[in-house]
């Protein structure tokens, strides 16, 4: 009977079943001793049943740490109310980017405080490496620059891992877990995990437009078609490259980015390509990009991210 509950909430998508399962399990797994002889092959399933049900704890816990975390950086933001964007804001700012911005409809527009989307896509951890599915959300703040991006990605039919990147008060972490429970890498708060999230977040500005004028944040004319954006937080700066079509759309950012974590990492050119933009609340961002590491060995095509969602200045989270 419990094992018939188990299953109706398995059909309704209710994550606690989990807990049932494992009293099931306990109750099932005594009987099956008591009569060994004639029902020890029940404990298969109770094994399979067990490993699934650990699993789904696992997998349930992450995705609260994440979300608890998102829940923080939204919260610290508050619900600001933030002016409306106009010309004069922009003057500070090479040509280039003011045509950006006036294209992307920041002018008339509130500036952004929070931003909350979902994206999908595949990405591979070496060059020669098997395409993998993943889905993800992702919430931004832009007073204090934070984000949490969390991401399932599907290695193969019934085997997956949970990642997890964070940037908050100028330091980054990172978690990647196999079945949510064994670590695949973990780096936090040390000088090549903070930069690289640094990084990260200067190039997803261009997701919320308004944020280049963020105080943070330094142009630099860098060509017809191109800026250099210098992000300072705490004493740390790193910088890249955003170069754009003559339209006004983003066409690329690029920077020297740590490959890697530990003793080993180096720093590479990484390379994010945007190849198709949609406007979502007046701004059209880019919602479609390769991201490339451009390794000496040769480049390394890394992932294809398509952003399915977006919402601007909402504080609160998708669960």
């Amino acid at each position: 009977m419990l094992l018939l509950l188990v299953a109706a909430l398995l059909l309704v998508n209710n994550d606690s079943w989990y807990l049932i399962a494992i009293g099931a399990i306990i109750i099932s797994q005594v009987l099956i001793i008591k009569n060994w002889k004639s029902a020890k092959w029940g404990s298969i399933i109770n094994l399979v049943i067990l490993l699934a049900a650990i699993t789904t704890f696992a997998n349930t816990r992450f995705n609260k740490m994440a979300a608890t975390e998102s829940r923080t950086i939204l919260a610290r933001a508050g619900d600001k109310q933030h002016p409306v964007m106009t010309k004069e804001m922009l003057n500070d700012l090479p040509a280039v980017v003011q045509k950006w911005l006036k294209h992307a409809g920041v002018i008339g527009n509130k500036r952004i405080n929070t931003v909350r989307l979902k994206q999908r896509g595949e990405l591979r951890t070496s060059q020669s490496g098997k395409w993998m599915a993943f889905t993800a959300s992702q919430y931004f703040t832009m007073d204090d620059p934070a984000f949490v991006w969390t991401a399932s990605v599907a290695m193969m039919p019934m085997v997956f891992f949970d990642a997890r990147d964070k940037f908050e008060n100028g330091r980054g972490a990172s978690a990647i877990k196999l079945f949510a429970i064994f670590d695949m890498g973990s780096s936090a708060n040390d000088y090549k995990t903070n930069t690289a999230s640094m990084l990260r977040y200067l190039a997803e500005t261009c997701l919320f437009p308004s944020a280049a004028i963020s105080d943070c944040i330094q142009w630099q004319p860098a060509g017809v078609l191109s800026a250099k954006a210098i992000m300072t937080i705490d004493g740390l700066t790193v910088s890249g490259i955003f170069t754009f079509l003559e339209n006004g759309d983003v066409e690329s950012f690029i920077a020297d980015r740590f490959y890697g974590n530990g003793l080993n990492a180096r720093t590479e050119p990484w390379l994010i390509r945007f190849t198709e933009w949609r406007t979502f609340q007046g701004y059209r961002i880019p919602v479609k990009n390769k991201v490339i590491w451009q390794l000496p060995a040769g480049d390394f095509y890394w992932a294809n991210i398509e952003i399915t969602e977006v919402e601007y200045n909402c504080t609160k989270t998708y669960d």
